[in-house]
């Protein structure tokens, strides 16, 4: 069949099957229908759930402003699909497109969508795990979980990693008036994501707003009582702080397990993919029949050198959701590259943090405007002479002009009238990224393009 009429068919009468019942997952099935796409849509997810809106969770929801189940994202048209929710995707067949399931079925397609994303990363020993009192924060149960054990008022919250959510988490105990002790293995909060220069802030934050901050301390042990439940935080440094709510905040596994034996080219940093989505083989042969988006994509960046990224942030769902879903069902000449510029936002401690483009790639930062000391800034970051990105403080009037910055390959360090004259935004000084090598929270942005000594990728051929 020649391949426009292989469109027409496709467009007609195909069966594409979306795994991942996410906001990359329905904002992708919204995109096929809105750009024609009349055939046979399933919608596949592990919840019991339809898709819901995850940034809230640690933000609305534990500061009381909204409710774990009143987090539903809006459907934005009608997709007319067959939904398969509560059973989770558990293998898949190249050769014969089919998606098998944990109930036995399998699911046929002409094309597929994975938008699968990420789960928190458990605490690594599991009898320590089961204990009454110990929590993650990712799904709508976890917030559900824990909303209703902060309400009942614990003596002291502990939070292990202090990324994003592990901050937000702890500024909304702080917020309760509940006593709170986060550790970090890193220097400082956020570095990560945002470095030590703008880490040591984010630490002055913590530690004015009551929180009890451990750097530089790993977690060794969590203790529990008699009956089963934590009572005590054993660290690195020998300390031992008393706690009957613990809060795991180590990042995020990305869901490719299923596809272990599959063919594709997955594994623990996503699933390998083109700048038009389409998934890479094992080999790595671009697919033509396979699609990935959302936090499980990895794909690369013609802004940030071509390395593949992975990125955990809102915005990118749903972009590169509706890149794939149009390029699915659309003639080579007519697809899209993905080249959103990376975004990201939180709140915490009263203040509001945006950034745009890549801080992890950025080697040095300068502050344009604003003062670290006052938290009200810019800092824009730069490698190798370039504008990468720039983080600000309560001051997102400047993203915008920044963003522009970042995508046409602005000069750093950055000149301009506004630039502020004080002494810190004068010159560049280091980012102070810590050492990829060492395990911390994990970044939102993910720089993974692989040397050539990185072989962590291990293909189990499939039986059949």
């Amino acid at each position: 069949m020649p391949p426009t009429d292989y469109l027409d068919w496709l467009r007609r009468e195909g069966r594409i099957v979306v795994v991942g019942a996410s906001l990359a997952g329905l904002r992708g099935a919204e995109t096929l229908r809105a750009e024609g796409f009349a055939g046979e849509l399933t919608m596949i997810g592990d919840e019991p759930y339809e898709p819901y809106d995850r940034p809230p969770l640690s933000k609305g929801v534990l500061l009381g402003k909204a409710t774990p189940h009143h987090t539903e994202l809006p459907h934005r048209r009608e997709v007319d699909a067959k939904w398969r929710l509560g059973v989770a995707a558990t293998g898949l067949d190249l050769e014969a497109k089919r998606v098998r399931l944990a109930d036995g079925d399998e699911v046929e397609y002409d094309r597929l969508l994975i938008a699968t994303g990420v789960r928190a990363r458990p605490w690594p020993k599991e009898d320590e795990a089961r204990l009454d009192g110990v929590f993650t924060l990712r799904t709508r149960d976890d917030a559900a979980a824990l909303l209703r054990r902060l309400k009942a008022g614990p003596r002291r919250v502990f939070v292990i990693g202090a990324g994003f959510t592990g901050s937000e988490i702890a500024s909304a105990c702080r917020e309760h008036g509940i006593p709170v002790t986060v550790a970090e293995r890193a220097g400082a909060p956020l570095v990560g994501a945002l470095g030590g220069v703008i880490g040591a802030v984010a630490a002055e934050m913590h530690r004015e707003n009551g929180v009890d901050l451990r750097t530089g301390v790993m977690v060794t042990a969590l203790e529990g009582d008699p009956a089963g439940r934590v009572r005590a935080v054993h660290l690195s440094d020998e300390s031992v702080v008393e706690a009957d709510v613990v809060i795991v905040s180590l990042g995020a596994v990305r869901n490719t397990d299923w596809l272990t034996g599959s063919g594709l080219g997955a594994g623990p940093r996503g699933i390998a993919c083109d700048a038009g989505c389409r998934a890479f083989d094992f080999r790595g042969i671009v697919t033509d029949d396979i699609f990935v988006a959302g936090d499980v994509a990895r794909s690369p960046h013609a802004l940030f050198g071509y390395q593949f990224l992975s990125l955990e942030h809102w915005g990118n769902a749903i972009a590169q959701a509706e890149i794939a879903a149009h390029n699915m069902i659309s003639a080579s000449a007519e697809r899209k590259p993905h080249l959103w510029v990376p975004a990201f936002w939180s709140s915490q401690f009263g203040v509001n943090i945006k950034s745009v483009g890549v801080p992890p790639m950025g080697d040095q930062i300068m502050i344009t405007q604003g003062s670290l000391a006052e938290r009200r800034f810019v800092g824009v970051y730069g490698y190798q002479g370039r504008t990468i990105a720039a983080v600000t403080f309560d001051n997102t009037r400047w993203l915008e002009f920044y963003q522009r910055q970042i995508e046409k390959g602005a000069p750093f360090p950055v000149e301009f009238p506004t630039v502020d004259r004080r002494p810190e935004g004068r010159v560049p000084v280091g980012a102070d990224f810590p050492d990829p090598a060492l395990p911390t929270h994990d970044p939102m942005v993910t720089l993974s393009g692989y040397s050539p000594t990185d072989q962590q990728l291990v293909f189990h051929p499939a039986r059949h």
